[in-house]
């Protein structure tokens, strides 16, 4: 029997190994290494936990080790054939997988204990165990489920099973769902108060799990686009809060400790996320933002231009700053972008991207689709940074963002009253990249695109960049 130190060593490895990869996830250049370094101490936390139960002589690890096997087959082959313009549903998928892991854990240690008799007497204990084994599940099946949903809404719909049919998945919120979520949580945590007084009942059981499950689908399925990318960060939280809950469950201090890491990484983001858009948590979650409210009819017109004009206006410009959208995304057209700014980088030009906390579907979202195309670290500068530097812009070429840009939002009316925006508006020549004039998620009309000094491309962003850098090639 090996001495409990040496796991609990391996462990603190592990835990080390995480804290030190959260480190290097501070700056894009290291970023990458603190990956690896996440994912070797998570490789070495498995291998102690199989090593230990190897010399308990516990039953069944290699069930774990066939299980490690098709997930490695099973993750590899998602993150080697999923395009970066996939990334935000893979991401939820992710989550999804987090938390169902813990759900699932909660509910065999649960059952295993009722099968072999091993239920706490009334005291302490019990509360402590049952408490953290029906918030595990609460929490994981949430996430399941909810992240299952953002899954859906970020890829537009899903296929119906047995058919070719694609259906768009609905977003859908009356005010009453509101009551009716706070009615779901309530009655969980009920149901779990109701376990630790009767622990041998499995039907309170079954009850958290289909409660919560229905709870996760409800949480989400209000939520619009704009408001996904702090929908995402929060189910990241989620899925290390139930981690960490799993931890104490089964007694593992790297869960603990992980969980608990992720958990507070997440809910950080999330409020970065929300006061990037000036809006609080509980507006996220409980009130509609621009989706499911009345839009602005369009009353203004204006002519587009086309790229010839464009190049002509681009050529000899010193300064020019890219500000990219979920359009970019969705006409996966960053290495479009990329040849643009090599092509004006040969004459002299400087470059820079201009990134909004919430452009796209995901944090970080453009940084993403940006570093597929080779762009280099230096040129993603953040909102705070870039705004001061448009004033001496020549041209501001914005590629499918709507709501970032518009002026409204300084007016303090509306649904982007106050929400920070990039100053494109003080660019001394705005190109933008859209299919029509129509508005954003918010539903405000944008003042930016009727603007004298702003040019209008209507079409494909991809078919739209490619005709923009053939036209400067002909120059």
């Amino acid at each position: 029997m090996v001495n409990d130190a040496v796991w609990d060593i391996g462990y603190l490895v592990a835990a080390a190994l995480f804290i030190l990869g959260i480190k290097q996830l501070s700056s894009p250049r290291t970023a990458p290494q603190g990956n690896r370094m996440g994912a070797m101490g998570m490789f070495l936390a498995v291998l102690v936990t199989l090593a230990r139960m190897y010399s308990e002589g516990i039953v069944g690890w290699e069930l774990i080790v066939g299980g490690l096997a098709i997930g490695i087959l099973i993750g590899a082959l998602m993150a080697t054939r999923v395009e970066m313009t996939g990334m935000p549903e893979l991401v939820a998928l992710f989550n999804g997988f987090g938390g169902g892991a813990s759900a699932l854990v909660a509910l065999s240690e649960v059952l295993g204990r009722l099968q072999e008799g091993d239920v706490p007497d009334a005291g302490v204990e019990l509360y402590a165990i049952w408490v953290a084994i029906g918030l595990s599940g609460l929490v994981g099946w949430i996430t399941l489920t909810g992240s299952l949903v953002a899954m859906m809404k970020l890829k537009g719909g899903f296929v119906v099973p047995l058919s070719k049919k694609w259906v768009r998945f609905p977003t859908w919120g009356p005010p009453w769902l509101n009551a009716v979520k706070i009615l779901l949580l309530a009655g969980s945590l009920y149901l779990i108060w109701m376990t630790i007084n009767d622990p041998t009942n499995t039907d309170y059981i079954w009850g958290i799990v289909g409660l919560s499950s229905l709870l996760g689908i409800l949480f989400v399925m209000p939520i619009g686009g704009a408001d996904m990318p702090v929908v995402v960060s929060l189910l990241n939280s989620l899925s290390g809060i139930a981690a960490a809950f799993t931890g104490f469950v089964i007694g593992n201090n790297v869960l603990i400790i992980a969980g608990s890491m992720v958990g507070a990484a997440g809910l950080i983001l999330t409020f970065i996320m929300c006061k990037a858009m000036n809006r609080t948590l509980p507006d996220v979650l409980f009130k509609a933002f621009g989706g499911s409210g009345e839009k602005d009819q369009l009353t203004r017109t204006k002519v587009g231009s086309d790229p010839e004009e464009v190049a002509m206006v681009l050529d000899g410009a010193q300064k020019v700053i890219v500000i990219p959208g979920y359009g970019m995304a969705v006409s996966q057209s960053q290495h479009a972008v990329k040849e643009f700014a090599d092509m004006m980088e040969s004459e002299g030009c400087e470059i820079a991207y201009a990134i909004h906390p919430v452009a796209g579907r995901m944090p970080g979202h453009m940084n993403v689709l940006l570093a597929e195309a080779n762009v280099p670290y230096e040129q993603l500068i953040e909102m705070e940074d870039i705004n001061s530097e448009f004033p001496d812009c020549d041209v501001a070429l914005v590629i499918g963002a709507n709501d970032t840009t518009n002026p409204a939002a300084r007016t303090g009316e509306g649904p982007l009253a106050g929400m920070p925006i990039l100053d494109v508006d003080k660019a001394r020549v705005v190109v933008i990249i859209k299919r029509s004039l129509s508005v954003g998620y918010a539903g405000v009309d944008n003042d930016l695109f009727y603007m004298d000094k702003t040019m209008m491309l209507f079409g494909d962003g991809k078919k739209m960049m490619n005709e923009l850098n053939s036209a400067l090639k002909d120059l």
